[in-house]
């Protein structure tokens, strides 16, 4: 829901390609499989968390269209304490 009570419409969740491309702020490929592998679990336990955190939630009574939005939330609040100040 958004403010005001309306329903927020969103298309079907995109799921995270298990070969995805990571690139380097420059939009080069990131080449070393290590990073790469960390990357990848990174993100499948962020899936997986997230995924638990969602069930709960609807097990216990919450309305999914709140619980994705306050994950959506969560991810545009994040912050990159390595950003280089222009």
């Amino acid at each position: 829901m958004t403010a005001g009570g309306a329903k927020r419409t969103s298309a079907p969740a995109k799921k995270p390609r298990r070969d995805a491309n990571w690139r380097t702020p420059e939009g080069k490929p990131v080449s070393c499989l290590e990073k790469i592998k960390v990357l990848n679990q990174n993100i499948d336990e962020i899936r997986q968390l997230s995924q638990d955190a969602l069930e709960d939630a609807v097990l216990m009574g919450c309305a999914e269209d709140q619980v994705r939005e306050v994950l959506h939330d969560l991810v545009e609040g994040l912050h990159n304490p390595y950003r280089k100040k222009k």
